[in-house]
């Protein structure tokens, strides 16, 4: 038993010629030193100690997994212990440095440097916990396997920062995407930069894949990725979040008015309202004034500002209107409730006969809302 053991133990450990009995006595005697089920006394503890600094200097690498196996878990093992099975080969490193407590931040990010550490990377990379330092120093790497278990891990803290330097730096990386896009949790403006990319690819493969002419191909996407952006829209998110978005989407070309009356027909005034800012240049709150101004005045000439096509007006007019006047649940079929609405609305006006809108105004308008809001 470990509990008796002595110098002459220790001698006879370190003499013994057979690298399968020092791994099994390795296995034995740190599978009893967790301090979490104690079972030796502290003297005792001292000796092991000084046993596996020995060991982990083995020729053996098999005693040295033993001991890395068997010590991965283990919240007080000493620091200089664990630094030096985790700098050790793959096959003794690696499980210490997906588990142990012991590493420290440092640690784990001179380690992620080191030349040849690709499987090392891997390792670190699913920790169950990986601070933003030692992920930047992942991303850092250029492992596309590494980053790809990273954006994966949901345990890694990955800021706003470093995603956008993912997306960047591995654009062209198919695993990567791939885990970025399982995330359960993403920045909108991430989520939407990821959308783009993956509905560009999808452009190309129409074309070359299924005899799309690029036009039709470049129309059907866009359809694709307004959708897929409008899903992506939190009404919790704060304006802030909000304001990233639209900016992100303006600075790319990708704030359009499809995309802008495909949200207001599903409900999302904030967002309405964060873009109609941004492209009449004016402050958040002054577009929430103009856009529910009691009166004509203040939307029509935000619309006008933000040069929203005269067509739409009466379009944007109504769906904001009805949006004021009750809530939007986003409810089974409201989407398809709110579109009749707004038609509706849109056919009364048509037959005021103080309406300026054309029966040509009014097909234009109804086939653009089925469009939008599908």
């Amino acid at each position: 038993m470990v509990g008796i053991l002595s110098q002459d133990d220790v001698a006879r450990l370190m003499a013994d010629p057979s690298p399968s009995v020092r791994a099994e006595t390795t296995s034995k005697i740190a599978a009893q030193y967790d301090s979490r089920h104690p079972r030796m006394s502290d003297a005792e503890r001292k000796i092991a100690e000084e046993i596996f600094r020995k060991l982990a200097q083995d020729a053996e690498i098999r005693v040295r997994e033993a001991l890395a196996a068997n010590l991965k878990t283990t919240p007080d093992l000493p620091h200089d212990l664990a630094l030096s099975l985790a700098r050790d080969v793959d096959a003794v490193a690696l499980p210490v440095l997906k588990y142990s407590e012991v590493l420290t931040d440092e640690d784990l990010i001179n380690i992620v440097r080191d030349e040849d550490a690709a499987a090392k990377q891997v390792m670190i990379a699913q920790r169950a916990s990986v601070s933003g330092a030692v992920a930047d120093a992942l991303i850092d790497t250029g492992n596309e396997t590494a980053v790809a278990r990273l954006v994966a891990n949901e345990g890694a803290d990955l800021s706003e920062g470093a995603l956008d330097r993912v997306l960047s730096d591995y654009e062209d990386s198919e695993a990567v995407s791939d885990s970025l896009a399982r995330r359960p949790s993403l920045p909108a403006s991430i989520s939407e930069q990821l959308v783009s990319a993956m509905t560009e690819k999808l452009q190309g493969y129409l074309v070359s894949k299924h005899n799309l002419s690029p036009d039709a191909a470049s129309n059907l996407i866009l359809q694709t990725r307004e959708r897929a952006t409008v899903s992506l829209l939190n009404r919790s998110s704060s304006d802030a979040e909000l304001e990233e978005l639209v900016y992100q989407l303006y600075a790319n070309g990708r704030l359009t008015t499809s995309l802008i009356i495909r949200a207001l027909c599903i409900g999302d005034m904030s967002f309405f309202e964060a873009a109609m800012a941004r492209l009449a240049g004016v402050p958040l709150k002054n577009a929430r004034m103009l856009i529910h101004d009691q009166g004509d005045l203040g939307l029509k000439s935000l619309c006008e500002k933000a040069k929203m096509p005269s067509r739409l007006m009466n379009a944007v007019s109504a769906a904001v209107r009805i949006l004021d006047e009750e809530e939007y649940d986003g409810g089974r079929n409201d989407r398809e409730r709110f579109v009749t609405r707004i038609i509706e609305r849109l056919l009364t006006q048509f037959e005021d006969p103080a309406s300026t809108m054309t029966k040509d105004d009014i097909d234009y308008l109804m086939a653009k809302l089925h469009q939008l809001a599908a």
